[in-house]
């Protein structure tokens, strides 16, 4: 697949071996039982390199799973409300966007519309307001405000990049939590 005729060699150890012809690079890494590898081919003259391209390729591949491994997976909630919504409702949703907010997660806030209330869409500009003003050290408004015939809704994104890792987010929760719940449980009972 080499189309130089010269081609700089690099060895299994790293070490440079010269400019040397495509096909005595190619007998170098016959006599070694290795694969000659192609690492910069756009230099002048292309560089080789002399290793085990399986085990090149499964060190790649390694790389790409532990960087994946560290990456933050943005997960995209949605928290409905009414224009008619109790306080108790009010505050136990908002506390649920709050915690979505810290745990890094994208908000979507819907204000549903039934009957006359599409009629009155400034009753859910009065919602937007509140969640606004309750989540603003939280959170921003990510774009604009979507109106649909029965519901209006927008995007909130967390302030903060932070959040929780993957790895260590434990939906389920651990037996030693679940346990610990369960003592504390017996103990109030």
């Amino acid at each position: 697949m080499i189309r130089a005729t010269e081609v700089r060699i690099i060895d299994e150890n790293k070490e440079q071996l010269g400019v040397k012809s495509l096909a005595d690079a190619l007998s170098l890494a016959g006599e070694k039982d290795l694969d000659l590898v192609e690492i910069a081919p756009k230099a002048v003259p292309p560089v080789v390199r002399i290793m085990d391209y399986g085990k090149f390729l499964y060190e790649l591949h390694k790389k790409a799973q532990e960087a994946k491994k560290h990456q933050k997976q943005i997960q995209v909630k949605e928290i409905k409300f009414r224009p008619k919504i109790s306080i108790h409702d009010y505050t136990f949703k908002i506390k649920h966007v709050q915690r979505f907010l810290n745990d890094g997660n994208k908000v979507k806030i819907t204000i549903m519309l039934r009957g006359r209330e599409k009629a009155k869409p400034e009753l859910a500009d009065k919602i937007f307001e509140r969640v606004f003003e309750d989540t603003k050290d939280l959170g921003f408004q990510d774009g604009g405000v979507r109106r649909q015939p029965w519901a209006i809704s927008m995007w909130l994104s967390p302030t903060k990049t932070g959040g929780k890792d993957a790895k260590i987010k434990d939906a389920q929760g651990s037996q030693e939590k679940v346990q610990g719940n369960r003592k504390k449980e017996d103990r109030s009972q």
